[in-house]
């Protein structure tokens, strides 16, 4: 590939990326949308961050029942609205000691 190619490349991909986060900014912005819409729109990225987590979240352990421990103890610690840290750190620790007690048990 050469360089020409490689710029002219480089410009259609950011087109290709800015333009659909750009043109609903500009087109919708007059728009008056109802309150359910908008309360409902507002959850949207809760959800797909979700949907794209919690499959990868279960199956980042060598054991499921550890996953589920981590998931867990980061649930519990989100809905008391630590820091992210302490939560990301918490589930960590979560799946770690319920893997350590399995092996124990098991």
């Amino acid at each position: 590939m050469t360089t020409t190619e490689l710029i002219w490349t480089v410009i259609f991909m950011a087109l290709v990326t800015y333009l659909p986060r750009m043109l609903p900014l500009v087109l919708l912005r007059d728009i008056k949308m109802a309150p359910f819409l908008r309360t409902c729109l507002q959850f949207v990225p809760y959800a797909l961050l979700g949907a794209l987590i919690f499959p990868n979240a279960l199956y980042s352990t060598t054991s499921v029942p550890s996953a589920l421990a981590g998931i867990c103890g980061s649930t519990i610690l989100a809905y008391l609205r630590l820091n992210l840290v302490i939560v990301v750190v918490g589930g960590i620790l979560c799946a770690y000691i319920w893997g350590r007690f399995q092996c124990v048990i098991f």
